[in-house]
């Protein structure tokens, strides 16, 4: 597993969106971004840190910062998943797992005595120059989006 510290460089990523479009490092540069993973859409903790940072967008967009939730659903899931619950951030498809890969949260995981490979929820803040200022792993979902919202706006 790749190990992303804070002070390090951005893995360069270039991935489809929910609402048919694409995001890309190359086309956030110069402004700073705010990347969540999350293990799988339209689940409860899913759709709670989703709807945390989307109640939070219009101060996230104050700040000049876009968040950008990543899981390896399908971008028809995730449009299903965004319009039914009226998601306000990115949702971003890394169906070939490129991305989860070479930002280290695609890791083994147990449930129920089962081992299994899923994504870490995981968050990293990216500033304008493309250098992780923050990385918070293992995230518990209550509460999150106000603390990487504070962390954006100390940047």
């Amino acid at each position: 597993m790749t190990e992303i510290t804070e002070g390090q460089p951005a893995p360069a990523f270039d991935m489809a969106t929910s609402d048919g479009g694409r995001v890309s490092s190359a086309a956030l540069a110069g402004q700073p971004y705010v990347l969540y993973f999350y293990p799988k859409a339209d689940t409860p903790g899913c759709t709670s840190e989703g709807q945390d940072f989307s109640a939070l967008a219009d101060q996230f967009a104050a700040a000049g910062a876009t968040v950008i939730g990543v899981s390896r659903d399908s971008v028809k899931k995730l449009d299903r998943f965004r319009t039914k619950y009226d998601l306000r951030v990115v949702l971003a498809s890394d169906e070939p797992g490129d991305v989860t890969e070479a930002f280290g949260v695609w890791s083994e995981k147990s449930m129920y005595g089962r081992t299994y490979m899923g994504i870490e929820r995981a968050t990293f803040l990216i500033d304008g120059s493309g250098v992780i200022r923050r990385a918070w792993r293992k995230v518990k979902v209550k509460g999150h989006a106000d603390e990487v919202l504070a962390a954006v706006e100390s940047l």
